[in-house]
């Protein structure tokens, strides 16, 4: 089971029938608003109420990696691009939709809607 605390900690926990281990996996030191699974689980999109997105891998018990900072274009969402977990789709509230490489935030490719986008 995989939460966040209101100060930015991505905390695991391990549970197994009545013993349970906690495990702090992150601390990103922003609120987490929004935690995403992978397709296929092998990857986590932390997303931050100031409109930051860092992945973070269970396997590889790393630190979170920041892949993009959305912070000055009123950012409502993010989540993977499927089939497959290398790629992740934003959305601003002007109606800009942007495409990302989750291997290294590299900027893709964005798409202007030309409307204004709620998120419900």
């Amino acid at each position: 089971l995989y939460f966040s605390a209101q100060e930015g900690i991505l905390i695991f926990y391990h549970i197994k029938d009545l013993q349970y281990e906690i495990k702090i996996c992150a601390d990103i030191s922003q609120p987490i608003s929004s935690l995403i699974f992978s397709p296929d689980y092998t990857s986590l999109l932390l997303i931050t109420d100031q409109g930051t997105v860092y992945s973070y891998r269970p396997a590889r018990s790393g630190e979170a990696v920041k892949l993009l900072d959305t912070s000055s274009s009123c950012f409502l969402a993010a989540d993977f691009l499927t089939p497959g977990n290398n790629y992740c789709v934003s959305v601003t509230i002007s109606g800009e939709v942007q495409v990302w490489s989750l291997e290294d935030g590299t900027f893709l490719s964005k798409l202007n809607l030309g409307i204004e986008v709620h998120v419900t």
